[in-house]
């Protein structure tokens, strides 16, 4: 983990989650007047997967749903940031896979959902059957003076954004000031975290050079189904965990490969993440555990 400056960002809390209180827009007077709200990191759910690495599979996803609709506060919004489904060759599964991942997370009382694909969704037909159930897999909205960015890095098969992808968000930043509040939605890292196990974007660095002129960017990510948090110069990158299995830190071992249920432990490493944006103090991150659930 790289820490910047007066940027250090990881203030770990001992709360029922994580609590990071991170200085994801280091303070300029303006923020004084943005108002508050927070919203919801659902990702990596891989609705249709059957192994040994969850037993409950079939359950986590609900159960997270039910979860967040228990929460005192309800959130602005809810973002899945990818792997809304399992990978399957056959397209009439992968709709099915959809349509069933649709029923369950329409649940959720917070109706403005988000959702973006990951390579598990949209690789093998470069999104095309995700299109028909979510429409476009990239795009901007605001949101209370923050301007949020849905990168696609998963529909080419070769993990990269591409050239007119790319063009599309320089443009877009044009539009923005230098102070403006970004936050980048995106599955896979768009920094070089372990190539080798296929945690990166071919052309990342292209879109953080676009990004980096600007003061106050926040990218998060899923992709590595764990809780990760890395800067690259001011600009931080938080990853979140899954909700099928924890997959090891990077190379802690030889190859990839799914953490073992542990039964007496089940859900552990599984969870979702509160984002606060609040104007004072800085926007924290509250990682809400499946442990147990």
């Amino acid at each position: 983990m790289l820490l910047h400056d007066r940027r250090e960002f990881l203030k770990l809390s001992g709360l029922a989650g994580v609590v990071f209180a991170s200085g994801l827009f280091p303070g300029r007077p303006s923020l004084a007047q943005a108002p508050d709200f927070h919203f919801i990191q659902f990702s990596d759910s891989h609705w249709g997967y059957k192994g040994s690495a969850n037993p409950d599979a079939a359950h986590t996803l609900e159960k997270a749903v039910a979860k967040v609709n228990g929460l005192a506060q309800q959130p602005d919004f809810i973002v899945f940031t990818g792997d809304l489904t399992h990978t399957t060759e056959d397209a009439a599964e992968r709709r099915a896979r959809m349509k069933k991942f649709r029923e369950i997370v329409s649940a959720l009382h917070v109706k403005d959902v988000r959702f973006m694909p990951g390579e598990h969704d949209a690789s093998l037909d470069n999104g095309a059957v995700y299109k028909e159930f979510f429409g476009a897999p990239h795009y901007t909205f605001d949101h209370k003076g923050v301007h949020f960015i849905a990168l696609d890095n998963v529909s080419d098969p070769a993990a990269k954004l591409g050239d007119e992808q790319l063009a599309w968000l320089a443009a877009d930043l044009k539009q923005r000031k230098a102070d403006d509040r970004i936050v980048v939605l995106t599955h896979r890292p768009l920094f070089d975290l372990a190539p080798d196990w296929d945690w990166t974007t071919t052309d990342g660095a292209k879109a953080i050079e676009l990004l980096m002129p600007f003061q106050n960017v926040v990218v998060f990510y899923g992709h590595i189904h764990q809780e990760h948090h890395h800067m690259t110069g001011h600009i931080a990158h938080h990853a979140a965990k899954s909700l099928i299995f924890p997959q090891p830190v990077a190379g802690s071992q030889p190859k990839r490969a799914p953490v073992p249920w542990d039964p007496a432990h089940p859900g552990q490493g599984l969870g979702v993440r509160d984002v606060s944006m609040a104007s004072t103090p800085a926007p924290k991150l509250t990682e809400i555990d499946m442990a147990g659930v």
